[in-house]
């Protein structure tokens, strides 16, 4: 297995061919590698990197981490996603103000190895279309920078294996790509489909397995300590104490994609070997077949893998499914059934709760102002949901526009909700595109 690995993942890279003209190779090696931090990751480092490190393990790491020019890099990236602050109450901004003296600290902490991460600040998030909450871990800033730091140096070594068919936080990478996989397996006739879900997955991956995961390919210890700490890290909650964290890696951690990723690299790989076509963003995954039969052994050969990985499916979340058949399967937000895709229930259901917010009929807004408020809302959805049957852009159309009306009806001192008829034609479609509302069916078309 290990053999025909190397040898899929070499084929992956599309590895420079060293005999060529050396211009070209170092041209082809940067636009391949051209994400990477170029502070740590030079042409000969990356040369490296193609071709295999002796012995498969990588070797004083740490300083990498440390480097000043690697940290303020990582800064610059924590800026541009912003974020809440941590436990400690110090805002991207905060940080910002004391920037100089702040990346010199954190290098001297961890060049003298006294740096510790703080406990990561948990919140609950409400889940789309469900009652039920999701924990975020939000980490201080000055961790959220040592940890960007960290994938900077180490990112590349794991990237470099994995495998095509995942697709979740990773380079060059995304949603829509997966999504497009998926189509073209089931234009293939891989219509049988194992649709898994792991029970709890960020927050029940094993400690212990997964740093041994790491170790495979990382060698320097203080790395390893470096990224351990933050699994042991805590939480901790709103007027509660410090809670220890015995497993799992919180989601809202820089690092935390990175590792999920490793962890379920072996599973990947299992199935690629086993001549499964299996499609995996993060922990959300499917894989696709073209008998019964074949879904049924790509079922069980996940089940005996999550066993000794001491990890869980879900026992009613995780079904085979035949994609002809109604009922159909969902994946990354889209429903998927007979040869069809729209906008799953829970897709909509959370864009409608966002536009509600902004569409009461009490907010003392103009019109205008409603508009612009909800217009970026809806281009949004519809840039990632368009590719769907219309009907569903139809009908979210025709609810907006009545979320409005319902609007301008109080303000001409008439009660409830928006009524067809008279208010139709008080207010027509016309007068929406006219004051600027976004319409979904209308960009459709022009799309198509």
């Amino acid at each position: 297995m290990d053999t025909k690995r190397k040898r899929m993942s070499e084929e992956n890279l599309s590895a420079v061919d060293l005999k060529k003209d050396p211009k070209q190779d170092r041209e082809a090696l940067r636009e391949r590698w051209q994400w990477v931090e170029r502070s740590i990751w030079t042409d000969r480092m990356l040369r490296t990197l193609e071709r295999g490190i002796e012995g498969g393990k990588w070797f004083a790491l740490i300083d990498k981490v440390y480097r000043i020019a690697n940290l303020q890099s990582a800064f610059n990236q924590v800026w541009r996603n912003g974020g809440s602050a941590g436990v400690d109450g110090q805002s991207v901004q905060q940080f910002e103000a004391q920037e100089e003296h702040q990346l010199q600290q954190l290098s001297q902490e961890l060049q003298r190895g006294s740096y510790r991460p703080a406990a990561v600040k948990r919140v609950w998030i409400p889940k789309p279309g469900s009652t039920e909450k999701r924990p975020l871990g939000i980490p201080v800033v000055r961790d959220r920078v040592v940890q960007t730091a960290l994938c900077n140096v180490i990112e590349p070594i794991f990237e470099r294996d994995f495998a095509q068919h995942s697709y979740g936080f990773r380079p060059r990478r995304g949603t829509k790509d997966a999504l497009r996989r998926v189509e073209e397996l089931l234009n293939q006739a891989h219509h049988w489909v194992v649709d898994a879900d792991i029970k709890g997955y960020f927050d029940t991956i094993p400690h212990s397995k997964l740093m041994a995961k790491v170790a495979i390919k990382i060698s320097d210890g203080r790395t390893l300590e470096l990224i351990e700490s933050y699994l042991k890290a805590g939480v901790m909650e709103q007027c509660k104490d410090w809670e220890a964290t015995e497993q799992g890696t919180p989601q809202g951690g820089v690092v935390s994609p990175l590792l999920a990723n490793i962890y379920l690299d072996e599973l990947d790989w299992l199935l690629s070997n086993a001549g499964m076509q299996m499609v995996r963003y993060a922990d959300d995954f499917v894989v696709l077949c073209t008998t019964q039969a074949q879904a049924q052994r790509a079922l069980e050969l996940i089940s005996q893998w999550m066993e000794q990985a001491q990890l869980q499916l879900h026992p009613q979340k995780t079904k085979i499914i035949d994609a002809t058949q109604v009922g159909g399967f969902e994946f990354l937000g889209y429903h998927f059934e007979r040869g069809h895709k729209w906008p799953r229930q829970k897709s909509v259901l959370k864009v409608r709760e966002a536009i509600r917010k902004r569409t009461r009929r009490i907010n003392g807004q103009s019109l205008g102002c409603t508009i612009a408020g909800i217009n970026p809302i809806l281009r949004g959805w519809y840039n990632y949901f368009r590719h769907g049957k219309v009907h569903t852009l139809r009908n979210l159309d025709g609810w907006v526009r009545g979320r409005i009306r319902s609007i301008l009806r109080k303000r001409t001192k008439r009660k409830g909700k928006a009524q067809g008829g008279p208010d139709h034609r008080r207010w027509p479609n016309r007068f929406f595109e006219e004051a600027g509302l976004f319409n979904l069916t209308t960009a459709h078309a022009q799309g198509r």
